[in-house]
């Protein structure tokens, strides 16, 4: 074995809580107008209030920071409600000041998210209870609490964004023809090299840790690579970086999208999401790269890949992108040592000190609270279990895809990922295991809003398949 990379633990990212004091004084030395208070819905549409500070202030002064939303906030897609949601009933969603964040690419702005609660205690078996099943902020930090307590087990999650810069969406015009890493993709002077530069200064003085920016491999594309963080930070953190990328990017008069691929004859856009394992060793490992933790977490995530994938690809079109052969991961449940054909890459496999897993079937349609949620689960189970690993490192020459059943049943390679949105939510709905830890009433609204979604994001009667692309680009 031998380190190389940086090396990050859950102890050297953290980043300590604010008190309400220490909120307004950071309010106050930053000359912060406006506060926006936010979440992302379960379409991944991040949805805000504006408040002006001096109203913020008086807000930390309650007993219960935060704003009133409608019931049905989680079953809105677009204009029209799912089944399950009506009008009646109001949440108290709740400020976490712990995420404050300044919005350079909206100077005299900051951002806070929250918890949606319950404005009246609701009596449960283990007592009077707030919380609300729906909030995915609430889900995810449950989960990461419980792993930490009940399994000693904590998780660290850094995130690629890749996007399109588009001149046009109404006939799909990229910004340039340039490919991956690309110098002239970058070329002093240009709008798109204005971009990304203010992107990059935008995410640094927020206090997004920026690891690199480059050109990728489709016209127009870019990737944004920020340093890991705790769970839940990873996911306020890309919120932030992609609210970055959209607005600085329409302020030069363009249109950023994270659309999973708009030309089958080029490469898609992912968020390919690495977690790295920490805490105490259980069990024993079949691999000679991983520990046992690592190995009872990765056979977890491999058993309910299937059931997750319908959190990390969620729209009719990310499985456009998810194909074998593509280096986009493939379609069978793998991993493999920086093998880009399996959809779990162990990155750095021989550095105990940087090596993580990079989940490549994600894209930047899926919601960063609902998708690393999911994600965690399905290792966790493996953790919780003490899972044996029985799948081999896929290292060639032959991809998954390449090989006959005989051979992928002598690698422990069994399961094949959904191929379409409809098969996801029907493994979703199968996999007991997960739906537990997760929430059956999460998981089952989860389904009923991406129904929903599917429907108003698919072509239409008498519409173009250009029309339906211009839809996805201009709400992803």
């Amino acid at each position: 074995m031998s380190n190389i990379g940086v090396e990050y633990t859950p102890q050297n990212v953290a980043r300590p809580p604010l008190s309400h004091e220490q909120l307004a004084f950071e309010l106050h030395r930053h000359a912060i107008r406006f506060v926006r208070i936010q979440w992302v819905d379960l379409l991944n549409n991040v949805r805000s209030r504006v408040l002006p500070t001096s109203h913020f202030y008086k807000l930390l002064e309650t007993a219960r920071p935060g704003v009133s939303l409608t019931k049905c906030v989680f079953g809105l897609v677009f204009i029209r409600l799912s089944p399950g949601f009506n009008s009646v009933g109001e949440y108290l969603y709740v400020v976490d000041t712990s995420s404050f964040r300044r919005c350079p690419y909206a100077p005299g702005h900051a951002v806070v998210f929250g918890f949606f609660q319950e404005k009246v205690p609701v009596p449960l078996p283990t007592g009077p209870s707030f919380a609300v099943p729906l909030c995915p902020r609430t889900n995810l930090l449950r989960l990461v609490e419980y792993a930490a307590k009940d399994l000693g087990a904590q998780f660290l999650v850094g995130i690629e964004t890749e996007f399109i810069l588009l001149k046009s969406t109404d006939s799909i015009v990229a910004v340039n023809n340039h490919g991956w890493s690309n110098s002239p993709a970058l070329a002093s002077g240009t709008t798109e090299a204005k971009v990304l530069e203010e992107i990059a200064d935008a995410l640094l003085e927020a206090g997004i840790e920026l690891q690199m920016y480059h050109s990728e491999a489709a016209p127009g594309q870019y990737e944004v690579i920020t340093g890991p963080l705790s769970p839940l930070e990873a996911a306020d953190a890309l919120v932030q970086t992609r609210e970055t990328i959209f607005n600085i990017a329409s302020k030069h008069g363009l249109r950023a999208t994270l659309a999973p691929r708009l030309d089958l004859d080029n490469c898609g856009s992912g968020a390919h999401t690495h977690i790295s394992v920490h805490g105490a060793q259980r069990g024993t490992s079949s691999s000679e790269f991983l520990t046992p933790l690592e190995s009872c977490f990765l056979a977890g995530l491999l058993d309910h890949l299937q059931a997750v994938t319908a959190f990390t690809l969620p729209l009719p079109a990310s499985y456009v992108r998810m194909k074998d052969g593509i280096w986009s991961g493939g379609t069978w449940a793998c991993w493999g040592a920086d093998n880009r054909e399996a959809p779990v890459r162990l990155s750095n496999a021989t550095s105990p000190s940087s090596r993580n897993f990079e989940v490549k079937s994600v894209d930047g349609t899926s919601s960063p609270y609902l998708s690393i949620t999911a994600l965690l689960a399905a290792g966790i189970i493996g953790i919780r279990d003490t899972q044996e690993l029985t799948s081999k490192n896929c290292e060639g020459p032959k991809t998954a895809a390449e090989m006959t059943d005989a051979e992928r049943g002598e690698m422990g390679i069994a399961k094949r990922l959904p191929l379409n949105i409809e098969e996801a939510r029907r493994c979703l709905l199968q996999d007991d295991v997960l739906k537990d830890l997760l929430g059956a009433e999460s998981v089952e609204a989860f389904v009923r809003v991406n129904e929903t979604l599917g429907r108003a994001m698919d072509c239409q009667p008498g519409e173009g398949e250009s029309v339906a692309v211009t839809r996805l680009v201009e709400n992803y």
